[in-house]
């Protein structure tokens, strides 16, 4: 049997006729327009190097550090309150 061949598919889904970033839906952004501006402008932002990027995450563990010692802390004083109170 002879294979058929596929008509090429013309669905054009690139163009849009409205505005599609509106507030209210889960894809909405509202700093995409300032950006489609600024890119129209010609400004784009940084780019940042591997060490830079890395750099940044590990400053934002270190400012974090501090919140996740407290939690657990207390987190471990209500359980060691709460076996004193339930054991006897």
């Amino acid at each position: 049997m002879p294979k058929k061949r596929k008509k090429p598919d013309n669905l054009d889904t690139t163009t849009t006729f409205a505005n599609m970033n509106v507030e209210g839906f889960k894809w909405y952004d509202p700093t995409l327009e300032k950006r489609l501006e600024d890119r129209k402008k010609g400004i784009v932002p940084p780019k940042i190097s591997r060490r830079e990027y890395w750099q940044m995450v590990r400053g934002a563990f270190v400012a974090a550090l501090p919140v996740i010692l407290m939690i657990t802390l207390i987190f471990g004083i209500l359980v060691g309150v709460a076996y004193l109170w339930l054991s006897h």
